[in-house]
């Protein structure tokens, strides 16, 4: 069930305004926009926001973001407690670094992914709760709420679920696999929502999108002067998820450094600031997930044992999507009429040529893969029925045929292949960059890495 919470949106362009407040108002109790950051002290006094969406580069600053730590910084002042989630089209590592030491919660790319938008926004709304002390317990969270997003009813799934019913229930740490966009996330909120700490934080965090220096600062806070730019405070994301669940995707990005330290909280159950001499006491439950061999990695030394084990108590799979059968086709159309609410259209048919089509498609980017073609193909078509010639499909996931011999012209330098994959990866889609990663298997943020290095 989706978080209700309070979010103003801060945006000088109206478009952006429009669009956010159209995606939002289904799922939140209240959404408030404005053009003008001028008016953000007045609205935080008068309408109460849960999370603050700042963009970073107004019309006297169109690129740097000097005038988003500004207003952040005021935000802050007013009240340290604020959420602030910082939106730009402007993305670089750097802006990352000095957007989250200067107190933003997290940090969300234009164009955005609508459903990692949507995770992120909903563990800032849990962890602006637990910042301002409320408890919200919620009873209609049952089972049939936890499953809302979990569409499917092939064998695989319907055994996944019978398990995520047994596991739910207990605190036994839960890791997570399964292909990119197969739906780990909503998998790591069933759990919660089945669970005892369902009135709880649900906070989440993506281990891919945080550089390396700020893993120790999010994961466990640090202390006012603990380093340069700690100015004030803050509560790490395990200390926020006291009584509730944490989730921990990507967990194989992780550092090893890092790895001890979790596993001594997970252990110990303690936690204690970068730069807090005396740990104190947290509840959490531990929900990881990954696309990555972790046994393949602690064999190579990039993983530690003992960390898996105390990880993956129980470990559920995911299936790709392309051994789910007709599943395919209850997400098609689970995702076309959510769609038809969206943009306020008449919900389409499938004509059973365009089924065909979508069960013998290999859909190697999964369900989100699926999600993304069936609103291609509705806002495409001018019928009321999709038909198979209507429905848009990326054929470049498909493998390549094998060849016996390479040709003589193959390109074997590392630097211009991945330079080439980059390039392709963003032109097919169309400069989204966070889909761009998710083709080519890497984080976003390791792609702002390679764009960087490579000079693209």
């Amino acid at each position: 069930m989706e978080s209700k919470g309070k979010i103003l949106v801060v945006d000088d362009n109206e478009d952006v305004l429009l669009s956010l407040n159209m995606l939002l108002k289904p799922y939140m109790e209240a959404v408030r926009v404005i053009s003008k950051p001028e008016r953000i002290i007045e609205f935080m006094d008068s309408f109460a926001p849960d999370v603050i969406l700042l963009d970073m580069n107004f019309k006297h600053d169109a690129i740097s973001g000097n005038e988003g730590y500004e207003w952040l910084s005021r935000i802050l002042a007013h009240d340290p407690h604020a959420v602030v989630l910082f939106i730009t089209a402007y993305v670089t590592t750097e802006k990352a670094v000095r957007a989250i030491k200067a107190g933003a919660v997290d940090f969300i790319p234009k164009p955005w992914d609508k459903d990692k938008l949507m995770g992120t926004i909903r563990s800032a709304i849990d962890l602006s709760r637990k910042r301002h002390g409320n408890q919200y317990e919620d009873s209609e969270e049952n089972t049939k709420d936890a499953f809302a997003h979990f569409i499917g009813e092939s064998p695989a799934i319907l055994e996944l679920k019978r398990q995520l019913q047994r596991v739910a229930m207990t605190d036994a740490n839960v890791l997570v696999t399964g292909e990119n966009g197969t739906g780990k996330d909503v998998v790591a909120h069933a759990l919660h929502a089945l669970s005892r700490r369902n009135g709880k934080p649900f906070v989440s965090i993506d281990l891919g999108c945080i550089p390396e220096s700020l893993f120790e600062s999010e994961l466990f806070g640090h202390e006012k002067g603990a380093f340069t730019d700690a100015k004030a405070q803050k509560e790490g994301r395990i200390e926020s998820a006291d009584g509730g669940t944490l989730f921990l995707d990507e967990i194989g990005n992780l550092p090893l450094h890092m790895q001890q330290k979790l596993l001594t909280v997970i252990e110990k159950r303690q936690v204690a600031r970068v730069g807090q001499n005396t740990p104190h006491d947290v509840d959490v439950r531990i929900v990881t997930a990954t696309n990555a061999d972790l046994h393949t990695m602690v064999r190579n030394k990039e993983f530690r044992q003992d960390l898996l084990y105390r990880i993956n108590t129980i470990e559920l799979h995911l299936p790709p999507l392309r051994e789910r059968g007709n599943d395919i086709l209850l997400l098609a159309r689970h995702f076309l009429k959510t769609l038809a609410q969206k943009y306020q259209m008449a919900c389409p048919e499938l004509t059973q040529d365009a089924c065909d089509k979508l069960l013998h498609h290999p859909w190697h980017g999964n369900v989100r893969e699926l999600q993304h073609s069936m609103e291609h193909s509705m806002l495409m078509s001018d019928h009321t029925t999709l038909t198979a010639e209507d429905i848009m499909l990326d054929t470049h996931h498909q493998e390549p045929p094998k060849s016996e011999t390479a040709p003589t012209d193959t390109i074997l330098n590392l630097e211009d292949l991945q330079r080439n994959a980059i390039r392709k990866a963003v032109s097919i889609c169309d400069g989204n960059l966070t889909q761009a990663a998710e083709m080519l298997g890497i984080t976003r943020f390791a792609l702002y890495r390679k764009i960087d290095k490579l000079g693209i």
